[in-house]
């Protein structure tokens, strides 16, 4: 009985299937390390090629990209003084007439202080200036390189020759082409900052109809600290600029440096290009106090200069700027001369706090809730 119970068990056992044998293929020619390394060089080509088109179509609509950057910095800059005005009940239309009232009163108002104290100077740092500059120009003569009559009757002719040249001709061509297109973009960028600041949130609603739930959370994130980091630095580089030219003007009225509220208003303005401007307005007005009332003068100023901005950078750049917006020295000159090479002058002026948005737009790309890019499982991974 018992081996007839084990001779039907045996029977019932189903048999075992063999494993199935796994086909083995060899390795193409794009899915090795090599290929792998050929795919990842030509995307990163294309991404060059493809930033590289964007670069050359924004220069060569730069009477545009221009205007509209600045119109938006600024904007951002006025924002809470337009929240403030139209929670008091003020209509959108009249709080953006009083604001552009108030910029154009204070730009009216420096260019006339400006205007007004060189006027008032001017004779009196001509002839300084004359004075120094023959000074110099008898020290150069007792030297051994110094030129002699006839090189200086040649320099004289060649100058007289460029000045008579059709190269000449060119160049004032060009001078007045660029002014029309300065005009061109001034004119363009009040009408944009005006829309800004009258319509700007209902702007950048309609920019955000297409996206929805996660992206729509990540627009949301990416306006909110765009607007919040060009305010923060315009407001605060403006702050720094107005005590480093207040503090640099002082001293240039203590030591009798003539157009010394030029220079300050110079120093305002040259201070929202970092490190560079400073340097540059110091050094102009050390040249200035050279011809103007001689060496010792100047080397006060040049001192002058360099406390006002050790003061500038040691306590009141982390005061008014704050942390999120600093950047690291080496990220700013190699942003301003990026942005030198593409866009001059402008586009140094623009370039640190763009980059600055940049990296404010990194931060905020992920929300508190969501796991960073690299962190996101694989589609099938299972989740912790």
């Amino acid at each position: 009985m018992t081996k007839k119970r084990r001779s039907a068990s045996k029977n019932d056992a189903s048999p075992v299937a063999p494993a199935p044998a796994t086909a083995t293929r060899a390795p193409g020619a794009w899915q090795d390390s090599l290929g792998l390394i050929a795919t990842r060089s030509i995307q990163i080509i294309a991404i060059l090629v493809l930033a590289t088109a964007v670069v050359i179509g924004l220069r060569y609509l730069s009477v545009v990209v221009i205007p509209v950057l600045l119109a938006l910095i600024i904007a951002c800059a006025f924002a809470p003084v337009m929240s403030w005005l139209r929670r008091r009940g003020v209509p959108s239309v009249w709080a953006t007439v009083l604001a552009l009232l108030a910029i154009v009163i204070v730009l009216g108002l420096v260019v006339w202080f400006i205007v007004v104290a060189v006027r008032g100077q001017w004779g009196e740092l001509y002839a300084q200036a004359s004075d120094g500059v023959d000074k110099v120009i008898a020290w150069v003569q007792t030297t051994d390189f110094a030129p002699d009559t006839k090189q200086l009757q040649e320099w004289w002719a060649s100058l007289q020759h460029f000045l008579t040249s059709a190269q000449f001709g060119s160049g004032a061509i060009a001078g007045v082409s660029a002014a029309a297109s300065f005009i061109t973009g001034l004119v363009l960028m009040v009408v944009v900052l005006f829309f800004f600041l009258k319509d700007g949130p209902r702007l950048w609603a309609f920019l955000k109809r297409p996206f929805n739930g996660t992206a729509l959370a990540r627009m949301d994130r990416i306006g909110e600290k765009t607007v919040s980091t060009f305010g923060s630095y315009v407001r605060g580089t403006a702050a720094v600029a107005a005590v480093d030219a207040i503090g640099i003007g002082v001293g240039l009225w203590i030591l009798q440096v003539p157009l010394a509220l030029p220079l300050a208003v110079l120093v305002f303005v040259l201070a929202f290009i970092p490190i560079v401007g400073a340097t540059l307005a110091g050094i102009l007005a050390a040249l200035v106090a050279l011809v103007a009332n001689g060496p010792v003068n100047a080397i006060f100023v040049v001192g002058v200069v360099i406390l006002v901005n050790q003061l500038e950078g040691n306590f009141l750049q982390p005061v008014l700027m704050g942390r999120t917006l600093k950047l690291h020295s080496l990220v700013i000159l190699v942003a301003l001369t990026i942005g030198t090479v593409l866009g001059g002058v402008i586009g140094a002026v623009l370039a640190v706090p763009l980059t600055a948005v940049a990296w404010g737009i990194v931060q905020v790309w992920n929300g508190p809730n969501e796991p960073a890019g690299w962190a996101k499982p694989h589609p099938g991974e299972p989740t912790a």
